[in-house]
């Protein structure tokens, strides 16, 4: 069954979303694999929660396993507070880039920029989606997931193939997430407008640049 004529906003949030967790890593500015820290930040909260709705038996009431237990309480909060900061930033960041794709239902390429300002950016990345000639065919297997997975593989094989990334931490750097939309796009008000963004020469672009029309952007 063809369900789509091209590419839908919600491969290109995944699509996307695998494209940031992934440079974030490369450039050392989180610890790890966006998807393995969304697993362990869950699994803390999770196991916060069991050990708050444990009642130590008679046996183990004593003062020692009392410390234990709250020992183990407090190393599991101090796991999600570690991470809580960070997590906030990105849901609220990849929150803000679904309600853009919400009100923008063509979009069809992204730049990620990733340095101290949008002035001097020190990396430049750039993802043109197709929005025709790629459809989603259940009874091939071939889903939307299976294609955001394919196009999600497809674009960190090219970045690594380019070299992105980084041998050493460079410092932290902040990222900027900018959507192609149309001159006639009514902006939300708390997005703020980048009209014609270009940058620095210097800069190498390390996926394929087509052309820029009009961009906002959203900063991480």
């Amino acid at each position: 069954m063809e369900t789509t004529d091209g590419l839908e906003n919600s491969v290109v949030f995944h699509v996307v979303k695998e494209i940031i967790g992934f440079i974030l890593y490369m450039h050392h500015q989180i610890p790890s694999v966006l998807q393995h820290l969304e697993c362990e930040f869950d699994n803390l909260k999770n196991e916060h929660k069991e050990l708050e709705k444990v009642v130590l038996p008679p046996a183990e009431q004593k003062a020692s396993f009392q410390r234990k237990h709250n020992l183990k309480i407090r190393e599991v909060k101090q796991g999600i507070k570690k991470l809580e900061k960070l997590m906030h930033a990105i849901s609220t960041f990849l929150s803000a880039f679904q309600v853009i794709l919400d009100q923008i239902p063509d979009a069809d390429g992204v730049i990620l920029v990733l340095g101290g300002s949008l002035i001097r950016p020190q990396h430049v990345y750039e993802l043109t989606f197709s929005r025709s000639g790629i459809a989603c065919r259940s009874e091939y297997g071939l889903n939307r997931d299976r294609v955001a997975e394919i196009l999600s593989k497809k674009a960190i094989r090219a970045l690594i193939s380019t070299g992105a990334g980084g041998a050493t931490y460079a410092g932290p750097m902040k990222l900027f997430l900018l959507v192609k939309a149309p001159v006639t796009f009514n902006l939300p008000m708390h997005f703020l407008p980048k009209r014609d963004f270009t940058y620095s020469k210097k800069v190498t672009i390390l996926l394929c640049f087509q052309y820029i029309i009009h961009y906002f952007f959203l900063f991480f």
